[in-house]
């Protein structure tokens, strides 16, 4: 019963993310990713990780996503978008292809995925204190990263949303 529910899931949040990445329309394209994070909070009630499913909900599906849509309405969607740009945007879609299809490769060869592994005697999933000391010790890089990738993208939208004079 556990897998068939776990699958479920999985397949949804796979679903939406797909329907989240081809739909023409960006606000139906930002419900699906919507969705896509309640699935992927799902996965990780499944996985008995509530504090990470409450937080993937409380800042990606409430705050992220509410900020997608807010970026949405102030960028003129109508609006046609010029040739360089549209140029732009398939060569880096090609290349952020060629990454995950490279991971993807590298994760099939090697047939593993090595993680992290916390400090030994630290309780881990006990308490917020051992998930803080984790998240600021053993994956401070990834939160780094995930931080300055917002903080691009944030700055992409401000430049893409100013009126040309």
């Amino acid at each position: 019963m556990f897998d068939a529910l776990f699958v479920f899931i999985a397949v949804f949040t796979v679903v939406c993310a797909l329907g989240a990445m081809l739909n023409r329309n960006t606000v139906d394209a930002a419900m699906c990713l919507l969705l896509c994070l309640a699935g992927v909070a799902g996965l990780f009630v499944a996985l008995h990780a509530f504090l990470l499913a409450f937080l993937l909900l409380l800042v990606y599906a409430g705050a992220v996503v509410t900020l997608f849509l807010f970026i949405i309405m102030l960028i003129d969607v109508r609006g046609s978008a010029s040739s360089p740009r549209r140029r732009i945007a398939t060569v880096a879609g090609i290349a952020a292809l060629a990454l995950v299809v490279a991971g993807l490769a590298s994760l099939a060869t090697r047939g593993r995925l090595a993680l992290p592994q916390p400090p030994p005697g630290l309780p881990v999933g006990e308490s917020l204190k051992a998930y803080a000391e984790l998240l600021f010790t053993t994956y401070l890089l990834p939160v780094q990263l995930i931080g300055f990738l917002l903080l691009i993208a944030m700055l992409g939208v401000i430049a893409l949303s100013r009126k040309a004079p």
